[in-house]
């Protein structure tokens, strides 16, 4: 029962699908729930892949069966998940390019980070960030619903997946006074891992059934460069991690 309530918990933190009332009084809160709720990040991507790829889908069989209507299903689908997720990861991407970007010293890029405002590298970030996933998301539609709804939701369950090991690699650098998720960012539990893993693992089994075993080698490839990217970058610029990276 308490994997029940860490998972509601992280549901209730990143996306905005209502745990309220006695559901609320019976998860609980505290700063040890929040973070054995990391472990459940991949279910998160669970849901909210879920109601994007089933956005896609219906908006396929709907719209007329050629590049433009799969552009738009793209765009509703993707439309779908920042609504979903209130554009947590959005926010999080426009502030990491603003402070990346801009700031010449690790103090500079965390001040520019904890400010609210977008400046044009977080602009461009989430134009450019936007309209690829888009225009990919678009590319795998024509080639069938199944296809794109498959890469959609496995690519928001195993995108969940590696923040997890950049917070077990990396200090948490921001200010604590201004970090809701600083019970999460303090300690993840060593065993998040494994728990995350085996929620990712049938992400993984998706993306082998509809794209082959060489398409699941190119996913993971992509997945472990990125990491390994984020890991080396935001250790050399910022000696650590923030909620926005």
């Amino acid at each position: 029962m308490n994997a029940l309530r860490h998972f509601l918990l992280a549901l209730q933190f990143f996306t905005r699908v209502p745990v309220t009332g006695r559901l609320a009084a019976w998860v609980g809160y505290s700063p040890d729930m929040l973070r054995a709720s990391s472990a459940h990040f991949p279910g998160i991507g669970w849901v909210v892949g879920a109601v994007g790829a089933g956005v896609l889908a219906a908006a396929l069989a709907l719209l007329p069966a050629n590049p433009l209507g799969a552009l738009v299903a793209a765009l509703l689908a993707t439309a779908a998940t920042v609504w979903l997720t209130g554009a947590f990861h959005e926010d999080g991407l426009a502030d990491t390019a603003d402070g990346l970007g801009g700031g010449t010293s690790r103090e500079r890029a965390l001040e520019i980070m904890k400010d609210s405002r977008i400046g044009s590298y977080g602009a461009i970030a989430l134009v450019l960030g936007l309209g690829l996933q888009v225009a990919l998301l678009a590319l795998l539609a024509q080639q069938g619903a199944m296809r794109g709804a498959a890469a959609l939701l496995a690519a928001h369950v195993l995108s969940r997946l590696g923040p997890l090991v950049v917070m077990r690699r990396l200090p948490y650098v921001a200010d604590p006074a201004h970090a809701k998720a600083k019970p999460i960012a303090d300690a993840v539990p060593a065993g998040a891992l494994p728990v995350a893993v085996l929620w990712s693992l049938p992400a993984a089994a998706l993306l082998a059934w509809m794209f082959g075993s060489a398409g699941l080698a190119a996913a993971l490839v992509g997945w472990m460069a990125a990491l390994a990217y984020m890991l080396r970058l935001l250790g050399r610029r910022l000696q650590g991690f923030t909620g926005d990276t």
